[in-house]
């Protein structure tokens, strides 16, 4: 044994295995390696008085080249403001809805309590991360699945699939019957003391079952964590109303209301019949992956009894043909992307060569696609409704447009235009009716279903 071991060690030796400091050659190497030639000593005196590096690698050839007009663009109308929240897949999700409903009502404009949903999202999220825990509590605390439970038992962060499980499950309401408050426009503190006592339950929960008790008794205390949970989102968010009357002015004038609505009435009588799993898919590219592949991600949901996660893989010219047909047919999508990459935040335009990091700092820096999710450069970020798209002669598209939900003063008066380019590269998921996939996508519809783990990459 002690053989092996030594002859181990040797190989390892004679390969360079072994980690290795920096020796004083290699600093020696490293520090020439530093030319301070002029171009680059007046690099450094900018950067040491500038802390804005991303302005200074600003290119300037591409500044008023991308314009902010479409052929093609959905009916939309108002920006609306999730604030300091991760809520953008809720706003996205019911920003779809919004043009609908203005239309159905005869309103100048419209919003959705995200309060009222905020506050059940949340709730349900607990009582999913109790029972995760009471069915991991023959796994040891270090079993990486728990780890993840535990790391971040609940969070404002999701996709579609929430919105549908805790709108099908609890309904909906106008802003006016639930409105923000401090704490749903800034969760930070209020997540923090939530996830603080989920915490507490969890833990305490493992500790009962490793002292014998039984299933019964443990969900017996999830209840009681649960009346606490309940109590720290009443008191920051008030209580979500059973049933309402609303009072809304037409465009014409008109004061009309609806009398004594419950959360659930009013959700059946504004959402399409056909806006469910069965009609809507979410597409997605992630070239780390099988493309025409249906992958679902395991736990991702809010509701115990909601659908999970699941995106259909593509690539990039079949998700685009679709997305511009559903715009054609004035159909938004929710959609999303990591926003923060190459983001021209004062013009509201993204493109991949809206900074020239390389050239100022004489460095390498890119990676494709593939490589900058596995090394976790990159991954989607936000959701925005994906509402236009403008084309070439031969109807190619060459930029899109998203409606974000920063409010009417970020961006481009809300707006955000992202060339095709820029599409390519950090564009992630659309949630889009299946109707407008090519017949290879609806085919691989009836594929098998991967189910990937909680703690994956991509989530």
């Amino acid at each position: 044994m002690k053989k092996t071991l030594i002859a181990t060690s040797l190989l390892l030796a004679c390969s360079g295995a072994f980690a290795q400091s920096i020796t004083d050659k290699d600093l020696q190497e490293i520090q020439a390696s530093f030319k301070k030639d002029a171009s680059t000593k007046a690099i450094q005196n900018i950067l040491t008085v500038d802390k804005n590096i991303r302005q200074n690698a600003l290119n300037r050839d591409l500044q008023g080249k991308i314009d902010h007009y479409f052929k093609y663009r959905a009916d939309v109308k108002g920006i609306t403001n999730q604030l300091s929240s991760g809520r953008c897949w809720m706003f996205t999700s019911m920003n779809v809805l919004r043009p609908q409903i203005m239309k159905k009502y005869n309103l100048n404009a419209f919003d959705f309590s995200h309060n009222y949903l905020y506050f059940w999202d949340i709730f349900e999220k607990s009582n999913l991360f109790l029972e995760n825990i009471i069915a991991t509590t023959d796994k040891p605390m270090d079993d990486r699945t728990v780890v993840e439970y535990f790391k971040n038992p609940v969070g404002d962060g999701g996709v579609w699939n929430l919105y549908y499980n805790a709108a099908q499950k609890y309904g909906v309401i106008p802003q006016e019957v639930m409105p923000e408050t401090a704490h749903s426009n800034n969760t930070a503190q209020l997540l923090s003391l939530v996830n603080e006592k989920l915490r507490l339950g969890g833990y305490t929960l493992r500790e009962m079952a490793t002292g014998g008790k039984k299933t019964k008794e443990l969900r017996t205390e999830k209840k009681n964590v649960l009346k606490d949970v309940y109590r720290i989102l009443a008191l920051c968010l008030g209580e979500p109303p059973h049933q309402f009357t609303w009072r809304y002015m037409t465009k014409n004038g008109e004061i009309k209301e609806l009398t004594n609505y419950t959360p659930k009435q009013f959700y059946n009588e504004i959402t399409p019949a056909d806006y469910t799993p069965e009609n809507y898919i979410m597409i997605m590219n992630d070239p780390t992956r099988e493309y025409y592949k249906i992958y679902e991600i395991q736990n991702y949901r809010n509701t115990q009894e909601g659908i999970n996660w699941i995106y259909l893989n593509l690539p990039n010219e079949d998700i685009k043909a679709a997305a511009l047909a559903s715009i054609k047919n004035n159909e938004p999508m929710y959609a999303s992307c990591d926003v923060g990459k190459q983001f021209n935040r004062e013009e509201g335009i993204l493109d991949p060569e809206m900074y020239d990091y390389e050239s100022l700092l004489g460095v390498k820096l890119y990676m494709d696609k593939k490589a900058r999710i596995l090394t976790r450069q990159s991954g989607s970020a936000h959701a925005m409704t994906l509402i236009g798209c403008d084309t070439d002669v031969n109807d190619k598209p060459v930029k899109w447009e998203f409606e974000n939900s920063w409010g009417a003063n970020n961006g481009h008066n809300g707006y955000l235009t992202f060339t095709d380019k820029w599409f390519d590269e950090y564009m992630f998921r659309i949630v889009i009716r299946k109707v407008y996939l090519n017949e290879k996508a609806i085919k691989a519809l009836n594929g098998k279903t991967e189910q990937l783990p909680v703690w994956d990459y991509m989530y």
